[in-house]
C-alpha cells in the first residue's frame, strides 16, 4: 500500500475514491431503505448523453451529467404520473437516454473516449475535476447529515411526516436531486455503468450488519472507504482497471457480511438451524 500511494497520481486517485465512496455510501442507506435501487441505476445510465455533450463543447463533464440527471428524474416523474407504472417509466427513460448517449458517441468518436466515460478515469483526474468531486461530495454529505431526521421519518412513514408538517413531495425531490449530484460524483471514480454499485452495495452491506439506521450511516461509509481503498491498491499491483476493482472490493465486503453477519449472516442462520434441529 505504501508503494502504491507513493505516486502523485495514486494520491489524487485516493482522494477522489474516498470522496466518492463516502457520499455514495451515505446516500445508499436511503436508497436501500426506500427501495430506489432501480432509480439509482436509471440516473447513473441516463447521464451518459450529458457527459458526451459536455466533452464535445468543452465544458466540465459534471455540468452535462448533472443536467441530464435532473432531466432523467423529471422525465421519470412525468411518465409515472400517468397510467404507466414506476418501474416501467424508469426502464423507458433510462434506456432511451443511455441509447442517446451511445448514438452521440458514435457520431463524434474522435472526441470521446468511451472507456473513460463508461468505466471511469480515476487515475487521470485533473485538478479542476478533483475540486468538483470533492466540493459536490461535501455538499451532498452536509445536506444528508443536516436533513437526516426528516429524510428518515419520510422514508419510514411518509404519512406521519405529512401530519407533522413536512412535505413528502419536497423530501422526495430533495433525495432525487441529491441522487443526481451523487451520481455525478461517482462517475469520475467508476464511470457510468459501475456507479450504481457504489450507490447500492454499501447501504446493503450496512443493512446486513445492523438494523439501526444511525449505525448504518456510520458503517456504510467505513465499509465503502476500506473496500474501495483495497480495490484501488489491488488495481495498482495487478495492473487492472481501478473502477472495476473498487466495485469488486465493495462486492467482497458485501459477500463477507452476507456470510458472516452476526444476526443475518448465512453461516449464522445455518448454525442456528443446526442447533434447532439438534434440540428437536
Amino acid at each position: 500500500m505504501i508503494e502504491a500511494f507513493g505516486y502523485s497520481f495514486m494520491q489524487v486517485a485516493l482522494l477522489v475514491t474516498v470522496a466518492s465512496a463516502v457520499v455514495c455510501a451515505l446516500l445508499s442507506c436511503w436508497i436501500v431503505l426506500v427501495g430506489w435501487s432501480l432509480m439509482g441505476d436509471a440516473v447513473s445510465h441516463a447521464v451518459l448523453p450529458g457527459v458526451v455533450l459536455a466533452y464535445v463543447v468543452g465544458w466540465p463533464f459534471a455540468i452535462g451529467a448533472l443536467v441530464f440527471a435532473v432531466l432523467a428524474v423529471s422525465l421519470i416523474g412525468a411518465v409515472r404520473s400517468g397510467p404507466t407504472k414506476e418501474d416501467t417509466a424508469i426502464g423507458i427513460v433510462f434506456t432511451s437516454l443511455f441509447a442517446l448517449g451511445l448514438v452521440l458517441i458514435s457520431v463524434v468518436p474522435s472526441q470521446i473516449d468511451l472507456g473513460h466515460i463508461l468505466f471511469g478515469n480515476v487515475l487521470g483526474v485533473s485538478d479542476a475535476e478533483v475540486t468538483q468531486v470533492v466540493a459536490l461530495a461535501v455538499l451532498v454529505s452536509v445536506v444528508l447529515i443536516l436533513k437526516r431526521r426528516d429524510l428518515v421519518l419520510w422514508a419510514f412513514d411518509p404519512a406521519h411526516a405529512h401530519v407533522v408538517g413536512m412535505s413528502p413531495r419536497r423530501l422526495t425531490m430533495l433525495l432525487l436531486g441529491l441522487l443526481a449530484v451523487t451520481t455525478v460524483v461517482g462517475l469520475q471514480a467508476v464511470g457510468v455503468i459501475l456507479v450504481v454499485a457504489m450507490l447500492i452495495i454499501p447501504g446493503a452491506t450496512a443493512r446486513l450488519l445492523t438494523e439501526r439506521f444511525t449505525r448504518m450511516l456510520v458503517l456504510a461509509p467505513v465499509v465503502a472507504v476500506v473496500a474501495s481503498i483495497a480495490g484501488l491498491t489491488a488495481s495498482f499491483h495487478l495492473d487492472v482497471a481501478p473502477g472495476g476493482m473498487i466495485v469488486l472490493g465493495q462486492a467482497a465486503a458485501f459477500a463477507l457480511a452476507y456470510l458472516a453477519a452476526p444476526r443475518t449472516g448465512l453461516l449464522t442462520r445455518w448454525r442456528r438451524a443446526r442447533e434447532t434441529d439438534r434440540l428437536a
